[in-house]
This record gives C-alpha cells, sequence and structure tokens, in this order.
C-alpha cells in the first residue's frame, strides 16, 4: 500500500475492510510514508465493515467530517484547485435493507451540501447492470437492488469513473463467482476539473 501511495503521489486515499477497530497515528504515518497525513477510521463492527481515509495536508486541508455506518465523508479544500471538496469513503453492507438507508443518508448529506465537488468511491456492494455479475444466480432481490443503486447514483446526479484493469473486482476463492462492487463515483464539476481521471 505504501508503495502505491508513493508511486501514484497521492493526495487522498480510501481504504475498506481494514480488519481493524480501532488504528492509531504510527500505522497511518508507516502507510503514508511521512507523517504529513491526516487520517479518519472508522472501526465497523469489531473491524468488520472498517474504512480508512487518508489525505496530504498540503494538498488537502481538512475542514470536518460525518461518519456513519459504513461511510465516512470528509470536507475540505484541494489546495492547487482551491475548491471545496467531499470525499465519501464507502463500505456497503451486504442486506439490501442496510443499503438502501445507506444510499438515503448518503443522498442527504449531498442534497445539504450542493456547492460541493463530490466523490464517492469504496465498496458499494452493488451491482448496475446484470453483465457485472458472473459466476452466480440472479436473487429474487438483485432486481430491486439495481433499481435503488441506479436511482441513488441518478437522484445525486453522479458519473462513474472508468475502472483501469479487470472488470470485475470481486472474485470468491475459487475464482468462478465474480462481481463488480468497488467503483468511483463524481459529479460534474470533479469531471470539469479533472476530464481524463481514472
Amino acid at each position: 500500500m505504501r508503495h502505491i501511495i508513493a508511486s501514484e503521489r497521492a493526495n487522498f486515499v480510501c481504504i475498506q475492510e481494514t480488519k481493524l477497530s480501532v488504528l492509531a497515528d504510527a500505522r497511518c504515518f508507516s502507510l503514508w510514508g511521512d507523517k504529513n497525513v491526516g487520517w479518519l477510521h472508522y472501526g465497523g463492527d469489531n473491524g468488520s465493515g472498517s474504512v480508512l481515509s487518508m489525505w496530504h495536508k498540503e494538498a488537502f486541508c481538512y475542514d470536518t467530517h460525518v461518519m456513519g455506518n459504513g461511510f465516512i465523508a470528509v470536507f475540505g479544500q484541494h489546495n492547487k484547485s482551491n475548491r471545496r471538496y467531499l470525499v465519501v469513503n464507502v463500505y456497503a453492507a451486504c442486506s439490501l435493507r442496510d443499503k438502501i438507508s445507506l444510499w438515503g443518508e448518503l443522498t442527504n448529506i449531498k442534497k445539504a451540501s450542493l456547492d460541493l465537488v463530490w466523490c464517492f468511491c469504496g465498496d458499494f456492494n452493488a451491482i448496475r447492470k446484470r453483465c457485472e455479475r458472473k459466476g452466480v444466480s440472479m436473487r429474487d432481490n438483485q432486481s430491486s437492488e439495481m433499481r435503488g443503486f441506479n436511482n441513488f447514483i441518478d437522484t445525486n446526479l453522479l458519473f462513474e469513473i472508468p475502472l483501469v484493469g479487470k472488470h470485475f473486482t470481486w472474485f470468491n476463492s475459487k475464482g468462478k463467482a465474480k462481481r463488480r462492487l468497488d467503483r468511483v463515483l463524481v459529479t460534474e464539476d470533479w469531471m470539469q476539473i479533472w476530464p481524463m481521471c481514472k
């Protein structure tokens, strides 16, 4: 992880499923490679469902945050673009009821902060269309889950950033079942500032 952060010169990093209920400065400094990092950690349920958001203090000026079940929303200013941003690190639960609740909570946060440049990233634990799932039969609630997830994206006027590499982001241990669960969703303002991002 430290190699990726250094080689990509990351300004902001979102990590899901840290498996840690508690995190200390020393581990974050080690991951980042120096002490010039701000960070927030949601410990989940005994480490399950945990997320970690980290940012370079010279690139991103932290303002405040909102933390909830399965997400950390970090408000701040990107110093180079001089714009206010909200980066939401998501790790959604498997339960459709919990996902619907998460989508509603994130939508309410966005409605209250329309003047910001938004980025939602992480494991949404949901697919948008059938071709994003292979090797597993569709459950009855899968169609309503797809409709709900696409409605969340459409309601919030989000665009999906293209992923580089493999089409699927989750594989079972035998490698036969696979899904695209991880994604990055941004507002139009983000696309105007970084039109070639991936």
